[in-house]
């Protein structure tokens, strides 16, 4: 049975209370699913690249149709684990082409059955664990260059799972003097790795090793609210590329001990005063900037200092 074997015991009772628990099975002991991609611990969602938007409900077809499921980021390769406790049944084809990333399977379980493609599962059938390794994601760059990938995460029953992916985890103060979340969606203002154009993090090589990265990049969907990390006054513009683009915009925030520049945002003002995890502005397109690219806000701290240790929050702050 899926749920509790009692193929040792011989009692009616038993038996009646086993039924009862593949009529109703128990409920899930996690609010939220865990976390599905290794190098993502939130399960950020795919923001908006040259192929099209990621969440639930983003077109389809030029308009005609509705995504039905939700693309979690997944660097090629990554490790892959299962959200929740289950029976694996697959695989499944969501192409049926053949095409480098036409695998896939299917976890029934824990109150939840959901596909999860794009990824080559180490096996198609059996029980699994919650957080246990389900497989390796699919070189979707070789199908779709420049795209940003990530697993297809598709309810059973078409809902949206976005809930369960995303804790709701809202900035706010904190007491110790880390900084607060900078952007919706990533609560633990975690850094940008590495794609074609880069690495995010402090010291990364610049213009082909003569240069070293002077700030931190902490990922932020395209559209994504910003926060204020800390407490200050504001001035600005801030102009980083000094060219006009679509991402050349945003601020500066002095005070509560710190001096930072956040860019690559556009602050809802650029004077006056603001609080820590206060609305600050919204991240700018900068899929249209530098496709495929993981979307990111540039924090530099005014004296060029690492930032980092101020930004790491940690899992569960």
């Amino acid at each position: 049975r899926t749920w509790l074997n009692f193929s040792s015991i011989s009692c009616f009772p038993c038996e009646v209370f086993t039924r009862q628990l593949d009529a109703h099975p128990p409920q899930q002991q996690h609010q939220h699913w865990a976390q599905i991609c290794s190098g993502n611990p939130t399960n950020r969602i795919r923001g908006c690249d040259r192929y099209g938007c990621g969440n639930f409900g983003a077109d389809r077809h030029s308009g005609k149709e509705k995504h039905v499921g939700v693309d979690v980021i997944c660097s090629d390769g990554a490790t892959v684990y299962a959200p929740f406790s289950g029976q694996l049944s697959g695989p499944i084809r969501f192409f049926h082409n053949g095409n480098a990333i036409d695998d896939g399977v299917q976890i029934r379980g824990s109150g939840y059955c959901v596909k999860l493609v794009c990824i080559h599962p180490f096996r198609y059938h059996g029980q699994i664990r919650r957080g246990q390794q389900l497989g390796k994601m699919l070189p979707m760059q070789k199908v779709y260059p420049g795209i940003i990938s990530h697993i297809h995460v598709e309810n059973c029953d078409h809902s949206d799972p976005t809930h369960l992916l995303t804790p709701a985890v809202p900035p706010s103060p904190q007491q110790d003097g880390r900084w607060a979340a900078v952007c919706s969606g990533n609560p633990t203002n975690e850094i940008r790795g590495c794609d074609k154009y880069g690495c995010g993090y402090y010291g990364a090589p610049r213009r082909s090793g003569k240069g070293k990265h002077q700030a931190v990049d902490v990922i932020c969907a395209d559209g994504a609210t910003v926060y204020a990390p800390f407490s200050g006054q504001l001035s600005g513009p801030v102009k980083f590329f000094h060219n006009g683009n679509a991402i050349d915009d945003g601020v500066q925030i002095r005070g509560s001990g710190f001096c930072v520049k956040l860019l690559c945002i556009h602050p809802i003002r650029y004077n006056g005063a603001i609080s820590k995890g206060q609305v600050l502005g919204r991240m700018l397109p900068m899929q249209r900037v530098f496709p495929g690219i993981t979307s990111h806000i540039h924090i530099e701290n005014c004296d060029h200092s690492d930032p980092t240790s101020n930004l790491e929050r940690g899992k569960g702050q």
